[in-house]
């Protein structure tokens, strides 16, 4: 076990990104095995990006996918699932639409986050170039450990006054089943509870009380420079941000079933991040099933699923807080965005 998305066997995950000379964005791409995966979605953050989502409504033809994007560049980032479109087409990996192999038709959800502009550029954001680099990796090099921080989708992402970025979890039941999560932390609420330093998604762990005060005097200098900078992306209802993430079993899942734990995935982040699925927010998660491993035949479904969906919950509040925890420090012309972890150690 990795403890990481990538312990669902036949999960890839590649990320490209850009920084410096006013980048700082990029995209992620989570691979499905070879035939695809049953999938689903849930949004529920009130300014979503997005692309091929109604696809996914169990009502519809679609019944399993071969990738999913996340990137930043709001709505201009969807041009990153352009790549990785074509980038499938040419594997003759898709929806098969006529008689001969290689036509066929990717379906190729995503979602993205605003992070337009926090590297100084307001026009530096993912393209299809970007997103074709990031499926190519995930091809290479992303079965095994995945990156996390500031990388990917992750790499212009803030929570709150923090810098955010990548994290992954993973989990196998008692039943061998195994869940795993990756999201993109790019949160309007925050993940670190004011009174005690400690993050919202491991309660248990309070950093002294001495670090926490030198922590915040340190964060409301970072934000007062900010705020100083004529940096995008703050309307009159607070930040624009959203979370994005990908929650993904080996299991046999129906479409319904796994468009429940799309939707039972967001109590993983409401656990890590306060207040979270607000206006400014376009906060979607997306499941994954691949059906490697049937449901057990000794016991009711429900029973089964029901494991599932509580440890996609767990896997995703453990991704956030690997996420903001190896995320790094950055200050760009659009501000600066300080880490957890030098604030309060690893």
């Amino acid at each position: 076990m990795r403890d990481a998305i990538t312990d669902v066997a036949g999960l890839r995950v590649g990320h490209a990104q850009r920084t410096g000379e006013g980048w700082l964005t990029g995209v992620t791409v989570v691979l499905a095995p070879e035939g695809g995966a049953v999938a689903a979605v849930d949004v529920r953050g009130g300014g979503p990006g997005t692309r091929e989502t109604d696809a996914l409504d169990p009502r519809n033809l679609v019944e399993r996918i071969d990738a999913v994007v996340l990137a930043g560049g709001s709505a201009f980032g969807l041009a990153a699932a352009d790549g990785v479109m074509a980038w499938l087409e040419e594997r003759g990996r898709g929806y098969p639409v006529g008689p001969e192999p290689g036509q066929v038709v990717p379906v190729v959800p995503a979602a993205v986050l605003f992070d337009l502009g926090r590297g100084g550029d307001w026009r530096a954001r993912p393209d299809a170039a970007l997103g074709r680099a990031a499926a190519q990796t995930a091809l290479a090099e992303g079965g095994g450990t995945v990156l996390e921080g500031n990388v990917g989708a992750g790499t212009g992402a803030v929570a709150g006054v923090l810098k955010g970025g990548i994290g992954t979890a993973g989990l196998r039941l008692a039943s061998g089943a195994t869940v795993g999560a990756l999201v993109a932390v790019n949160a309007s609420g925050s993940v670190l509870d004011p009174d005690t330093g400690a993050l919202y998604g491991e309660p248990g762990r309070l950093p002294p009380p001495e670090v926490h005060a030198a922590a915040l005097r340190r964060l409301a200098e970072a934000g007062r420079a900010t705020a100083e900078r004529p940096a995008p992306g703050t309307v009159p209802g607070g930040p624009l941000n959203t979370t994005l993430a990908v929650v993904a079993t080996d299991a046999a899942l129906s479409r319904p079933q796994a468009q429940k734990l799309a939707g039972t995935a967001h109590d993983g982040l409401a656990r890590a991040i306060r207040p979270v699925h607000l206006l400014t927010d376009g906060d979607t998660v997306f499941a994954l099933a691949t059906g490697a491993r049937p449901l057990p035949a000794e016991e009711p479904a429900a029973v089964a699923v029901n494991e599932i969906l509580a440890a996609g919950a767990e896997v995703l509040t453990r991704a956030v807080v690997r996420a903001v925890r190896a995320a790094e420090p950055v200050t760009t012309p659009a501000g600066r965005f300080p880490a957890y972890r030098d604030l309060y150690g690893p």
